[in-house]
């Protein structure tokens, strides 16, 4: 037999229910789940099998309501911190000057080559992906000839584009 989990006295199985009912983030909620089954005698196998939680986490949650109380539980995600900013307000600046004339190669501005010069301003790996973000945070688009068919005729699109329809 088991050993009953032991639950921080601070609020009763009924307080602990009505939390998980009336929860408006729904991890808290199933959080508050947890602990209401531990603090109503459930053995960690019956609380695993009616979450879907793992024992581990089932643990976890439990030692983080016993250390911080109620305020403990939810959905914590958005307070992790994060890896930190890549680029300062000074490196999209010069980004932003940068954009307004052509790329070295002379074509147009792609986001691998955005973050080949952003690779070098910063002195680390830009990936092409946070130089799309970037350039679209800026207001730019990337901009591609439309491809042409390979069947069309040369001289038929130009004649369409100087306003006649039919071939010279």
């Amino acid at each position: 037999m088991s050993r009953p989990i032991t639950v921080r006295p601070d609020l009763t199985p009924d307080e602990l229910h009505k939390r998980h009912r009336t929860a408006h983030d729904p991890v808290a909620a199933r959080q508050f789940q947890v602990v209401w089954l531990a603090a109503t005698g459930k053995s960690s196998k019956v609380i695993c099998e009616a979450t879907g939680f793992s024992r581990d986490w089932v643990f976890k949650i439990i030692a983080r309501f016993n250390e911080l109380g109620p305020e403990g539980l939810g959905d914590r995600r958005a307070n992790n911190g994060g890896h930190g900013r890549i680029l300062t307000e000074e490196h999209i600046a010069a980004l932003r000057e940068r954009l307004e004339s052509p790329p070295p190669d002379g074509g147009l501005w792609t986001s691998p080559k955005i973050g080949a010069w952003l690779s070098d301003l910063v002195g680390r790996e830009v990936h092409f992906k946070l130089a799309w973000v970037y350039m679209k945070r800026l207001g730019y688009s990337l901009k591609r000839p439309r491809p042409a068919h390979e069947k069309s005729d040369p001289e038929a699109r130009e004649a369409f584009k100087k306003g006649g329809s039919e071939k010279p």
